[in-house]
C-alpha cells in the first residue's frame, strides 16, 4: 500500500511534543522538545529535527540531533532539560532557536546557518544594561518562548500561569532588536492569566502556557494552551503586542467540546498539556499539537490536523483523527497499526492522563511500545480490559467483507467492531490468551463510504492490540 499521512505523523517510537512547524525551501521542519519513552520527567532528550516535503506529509526524514542540552553554558552537566523551543529567521537570514531550561527563568538562544543546524549557543535575551530578561526586579519568569520576526524587530512571547497564581499576569510580549538578544521594548501582557481575566473575554480559557504566534494576512494569531491544558486556543489582533481578543479552541487532545460524533463533554482520549501552532503548507493550513501515550505525561507524540478559516478568519475546532483530515481519509484496505488510534477510552471516563507521571490506573488502556527509548519498535495499545475501546478515523471503505486483528495478552473474550463508538456491533472477533502476537479474523461487512472504525474489548483479562486489517 502507498504510504499515507497518519497521526502521529512521525514514527511511533519518536516522542516530539510542543511542535512548532515552519516551511523553508519547499520542506516542512518541525521543532519541539524531545520526550523520552518511559521517561520520569518532561523533555529529557536533546533537540532533534524532522522534515518533510510540502507536497507529501507522509514522507518525514530524520535530520538528526540539532542541539544538545549540554550546549548551554548554564547546563554543562545536563542536569536541566531543554523545554519547548521556537524558531525564527533573523534579519541576517540565520535561524535562531529560543528556549528555556527547566530550572531557570531566562531565555537562551542558539543559532545556525541552515534550518536543521547544527545549532550553536548564541546568548541570553537581555536588557541594554546586560541584565537578563527574567532576572530584573519585577520581571515575571520566562517560559515557552514563541517568536515572530518582522523587518529588524523580533517579537518574543513567553509565559506560564497556573490557575490561581496571582504572581503571574499572563502571556508576555517583548520586542527584541536586530541582534536577536537585546530588549527594545519591555514585556507587556497580551493574554490574561486566570486571576486577571474578569471581563477580558478569555474567561474559562485563560492563558496557561505555550504561546505561539503566526500571521495570516494582516491578522496575528496567538495560539496558546489554556488553563484546562488539553486545548489549544487562539486569540487575534492587528497588532503584535496589544489588542488580542479570544476567539476559540482549535483542537483538544481529548476532543472535548466536539459534538459532531459524541456529546461535547465526553472525553474520547486521555488528554493533558498541549502545545503547538498553525502553519500554511502547500495552500492548506494545519494545527500541530501533541497527544499523551504510555499512561503518563512524559511520552508525548506530535499530531496534526487540517484546519479551515471561515470568512471572518475564525477557525472552527477540529476533531482528533488518525489521518489528519476527514477530507483525506485513509484507504479502506490493508493493515493499520493500532497506535493510530485517535480515540481511546473505557466506561470509566477520564479527561486526563496521570499527571503524577506514574502509570495510569490499571483500568485504563494506553498506547505504548516494547523496548527502551530510541528502539524502533512499532507502537501498540496495551491494557485493553472490559469495555476498552480504540477508535480510528477515517477510512474510505469499499466492499470490505473481512476484518483481522493481531492480539496478545492474558485475555479471553472478543473484540466488537463498530463504525461509531456507541453504534451497533457489526461483528465480533473472539480472542484468547497468547504470549505472542496472534492473528484472529471474522467475516464482517463494513458499510461503503467514509467510516470510523471502533474496536471494543469485552471479556476477561487484558488484551494488547497491535493492528487490524481490512479486506
Amino acid at each position: 500500500m502507498k504510504k499515507q499521512r497518519t497521526n502521529p505523523y512521525l514514527p511511533s517510537w519518536e516522542y516530539i511534543p510542543d511542535g512548532e512547524p515552519y516551511v523553508f525551501n519547499g520542506r516542512v521542519y518541525v521543532y519541539g522538545s524531545h520526550d523520552k519513552f518511559r521517561g520520569h520527567a518532561f523533555c529529557l532528550n536533546d533537540y532533534v529535527c524532522w522534515s518533510a516535503p510540502v507536497d507529501d506529509l507522509s514522507d518525514w526524514e530524520y535530520e538528526g540531533v540539532i542541539y544538545e542540552k549540554t550546549d548551554d553554558p548554564l547546563n554543562p552537566d545536563g542536569r536541566m532539560c531543554l523545554y519547548a523551543p521556537d524558531l525564527t529567521v533573523g534579519p541576517d537570514g540565520r535561524y535562531y532557536i529560543y528556549y528555556v531550561l527547566d530550572k531557570v527563568s531566562v531565555v537562551s538562544v542558539a543559532v545556525a546557518d541552515t534550518p536543521a543546524g547544527k545549532y550553536e549557543f548564541y546568548g541570553y535575551v537581555h536588557y541594554e544594561d546586560g541584565t537578563r530578561l527574567g532576572e530584573k526586579e519585577g520581571d515575571q519568569p520566562q517560559f515557552d518562548p514563541g517568536l515572530i520576526t518582522e523587518g529588524e524587530k523580533t517579537y518574543l512571547y513567553t509565559g506560564f500561569c497556573a490557575k490561581g497564581d496571582h504572581s503571574r499576569e499572563g502571556a508576555m510580549a517583548t520586542v527584541l532588536d536586530s541582534d536577536m538578544l537585546t530588549v527594545l521594548e519591555e514585556p507587556v501582557i497580551i493574554a490574561p492569566s486566570e486571576p486577571y481575566s474578569e471581563g477580558s473575554g478569555f474567561e474559562g480559557h485563560e492563558f496557561f502556557e505555550a504561546p505561539s504566534m503566526r500571521k495570516r494576512g494582516a491578522t496575528y494569531y496567538l495560539v496558546y494552551s489554556s488553563i484546562v491544558m488539553h486545548e489549544l486556543c487562539y486569540a487575534t489582533s492587528k497588532d503584535p503586542t496589544k489588542g488580542f481578543e479570544y476567539q476559540g479552541v482549535i483542537v483538544s487532545n481529548n476532543d472535548l467540546h466536539i459534538d459532531s460524533y459524541k456529546p461535547a463533554d465526553k472525553p474520547m482520549y486521555y488528554g493533558g498539556n498541549n502545545h503547538g501552532s498553525i502553519v500554511e503548507i502547500n495552500d492548506d493550513w494545519y494545527i500541530f499539537y501533541h497527544r499523551h501515550t504510555h499512561g503518563t505525561s512524559f511520552s508525548r507524540q506530535g499530531c496534526l490536523e487540517k484546519i479551515k478559516f471561515d470568512e471572518s478568519g475564525k477557525i472552527p475546532q477540529v476533531e482528533m483523527t488518525s489521518c489528519g483530515s476527514i477530507d483525506e481519509p485513509l484507504a479502506g484496505e490493508g493493515e493499520y497499526p493500532a497506535y493510530l488510534a485517535c480515540n481511546l477510552f473505557c466506561d470509566e471516563e477520564s479527561k486526563y492522563t496521570d499527571l503524577s507521571g506514574a502509570w495510569m490506573g490499571s483500568q485504563f488502556p494506553k498506547i505504548t511500545q516494547d523496548g527502551k527509548d530510541g528502539d524502533k519498535e512499532t507502537g501498540y495499545i496495551a491494557n485493553m480490559k472490559e469495555s476498552a475501546t480504540a477508535g480510528f478515523k477515517y477510512f474510505d471503505c469499499q466492499d470490505i467483507k473481512k476484518v483481522k486483528i493481531k492480539v496478545r495478552g492474558y485475555c479471553n473474550g472478543k473484540f466488537e467492531v463498530k463504525t461509531s463508538w456507541d453504534g451497533p456491533v457489526l461483528g465480533e472477533i473472539p480472542v484468547k490468551f497468547s504470549n505472542i502476537w496472534q492473528e484472529y479474523k471474522a467475516d464482517i461487512a463494513i458499510p461503503d463510504g467514509i467510516q470510523s472504525l471502533y474496536f471494543t474489548y469485552q471479556g476477561e483479562g487484558s488484551a494488547s492490540l497491535a493492528s487490524f486489517t481490512l479486506e
